[in-house]
C-alpha cells in the first residue's frame, strides 16, 4: 500500500490528521486545476473545501482501483460540475493563483509569454481540450490518470492534447506574444 492510500485510510478511520496531511500533499495541484476550470479564486477555493469534505466522507469507498491522486481529481472534477451546473461558463482565466508558492511549468510559460495572451488562449478552448490542458499541465497529472478522472480513452486525451495544442498555436500566432 503506498504513503497516499495509507493515508486514505486513516481517514476512512476518522483521522482528521490524515485528512490535513493529505490536504498538504494536494490543495496546490486540486486547486490549480480547480482555477482553471471555474475561473474565479474564490469559487475555486469552496469548491476545493468541497472537494476535501466529500473525501472526509467517501474516504471509506476507494477501492484502490484508481492511484489515490486519480480518485482525489475526479472528486474535485464532479464537485467542480455540481456547482457550476446551471450557471453560464466561467469567463477566460486571466492570472495564475495558486497557493503552491513555487512556480510550475505551466506558470513560467505564461509569465514568459507576458501572462494575458497565453491564459485568455487557453480560456478560448472549447471545455473538453480545456479540461484535459488544466489536469495535465496545471495538475500535472499523467496522461493515464487524466484519462482515468475525465472517464476517458488515453488516445482520446492525446487527441484533445494535439487540438489543443494547435489550437493555442494557431491563436498565439495572430497575437504579438514576447518571446
Amino acid at each position: 500500500m503506498d504513503d497516499d492510500a495509507a493515508l486514505l485510510a486513516l481517514v476512512a478511520r476518522g483521522d482528521s490528521g490524515a485528512l490535513a496531511r493529505l490536504y498538504q500533499a494536494y490543495a496546490g495541484r486540486l486547486f490549480g486545476y480547480l482555477l482553471r476550470l471555474v475561473g474565479d479564486r474564490m469559487v475555486a477555493e469552496e469548491i476545493l473545501q468541497d472537494t476535501m469534505l466529500a473525501v472526509w466522507r467517501s474516504a471509506g469507498g476507494y477501492a484502490g482501483a484508481s492511484a489515490v491522486s486519480t480518485w482525489l481529481f475526479a472528486i474535485a472534477r464532479r464537485q467542480a460540475y455540481y456547482r457550476l451546473r446551471g450557471q453560464a461558463p466561467p469567463p477566460p482565466f486571466e492570472a495564475v493563483d495558486r497557493p503552491d508558492p513555487a512556480p510550475g511549468p505551466e506558470e513560467l510559460a505564461i509569465a514568459a509569454a507576458g501572462g494575458s495572451p497565453v491564459a485568455g488562449a487557453v480560456g478560448d478552448l472549447p471545455d473538453h481540450q480545456r479540461d484535459v490542458v488544466a489536469l495535465v499541465f496545471v495538475a500535472g497529472l499523467p496522461l493515464a490518470e487524466a484519462a482515468a478522472v475525465l472517464g476517458i480513452p488515453v488516445g482520446t486525451v492525446k487527441s484533445r492534447l494535439h487540438h489543443a495544442r494547435a489550437a493555442l498555436a494557431r491563436t498565439l500566432a495572430t497575437q504579438e506574444v514576447p518571446k
